[in-house]
């Protein structure tokens, strides 16, 4: 039982991490109906900013920890607004397709351009402590400070995330916007500018999980973000695309399945086979997601 329960707390802080990095995805889906599959390298560029700055900051402090935090996310934010400015927008109203092959173009180039010599290059480098490190230990079983970080982190951004879509203008503008774009737009809705800030605030988010991936496993490459992202997704759409408590519950599910299975001896081999089997049989049953609602599409 205490080695359940040990694997349980690692799976919530994996779980936190994958569902900050779903909830940029089912953000985009929500208004814009594609999935943004550069997100994943905006998570690992989050993750190498807060590197960079690991070397001028302070190592295991709370202050230079939280400096790191945030420039991560405002650098992705930016990263994000500029993808969708130069990028996406000129495609939108072309077929999705386009806009998805673009998408993993823009992915594929973000990877090369930060695996050149002159950038960063390939080779994974070690992640600095840049937050205290204590381990806490309460009957039988062992927390890290980084995990405490992670968890922390996680729930305060999916609250405020809650707040912005359920109390504030910006929020009900998006909500329009996924909702009927022809018409938000028709009663004032700046549809660019919203979609701008849904860039941003998902990218940010992206940004944070990054870093808080790289604080529990302390190495970063461009390559980090594939596997991650990738998982992200299908937490998205394991809990209902376009739905944000669906996305943390994806994320949380697929994180304490993930960990559950490779605390097995006989299944750690399995344990990303695993996680994609969870998503196969619960879309089976629901294919809509957990929390998603299912839309009906006129022909």
């Amino acid at each position: 039982m205490t080695e359940f329960l040990q694997q349980l707390v690692n799976g919530l802080a994996l779980g936190a991490i994958y569902a900050l990095i779903a909830l940029g995805y089912t953000m985009v889906y929500g208004i814009l109906r594609f999935i943004n599959f550069a997100h994943s390298e905006v998570f690992m560029v989050g993750a190498l900013i807060a590197w960079k700055l690991g070397q001028y900051l302070p190592h295991s402090t709370l202050w230079g920890g939280l400096v790191a935090l945030v420039a991560a996310m405002t650098g992705c934010a930016v990263l994000g607004v500029t993808i969708e400015r130069l990028v996406y927008r000129p495609l939108r109203g072309t077929a999705t397709l386009n806009v998805l092959i673009t998408a993993i173009g823009v992915s594929l180039l973000l990877q090369s351009v930060l695996q050149h010599p002159a950038v960063f290059g390939a080779t994974p480098q070690p992640f600095p402590e840049l937050f205290p490190v204590i381990n806490f230990t309460l009957g039988g079983l062992t927390a890290s400070s980084s995990q405490l970080v992670v968890i922390v982190v996680a729930a305060l951004l999916i609250v405020v995330l809650q707040l912005v879509a359920f109390r504030t203008r910006m929020g009900r503008a998006m909500r329009a916007i996924a909702l009927n774009p022809a018409a938000a737009q028709l009663v004032g809705v700046n549809i660019n500018v919203v979609i701008s800030f849904t860039f941003a605030l998902g990218s940010a988010l992206a940004g944070a999980g990054g870093v808080l991936y790289a604080l529990n496993y302390p190495s970063v490459e461009p390559l980090m973000g594939v596997m991650p992202g990738l998982k992200a997704f299908v937490a998205a759409v394991l809990g209902g695309i376009g739905s944000i408590p669906g996305a943390a519950l994806g994320g949380l599910i697929l994180g304490t399945v993930e960990t559950l299975a490779g605390g097995s001896a006989a299944l750690s081999t399995y344990k990303d086979a695993i996680a994609f089997a969870v998503l196969i049989i619960i879309l089976l049953c629901r294919p809509a997601g957990l929390l998603g609602r299912p839309v009906a599409e006129k022909v």
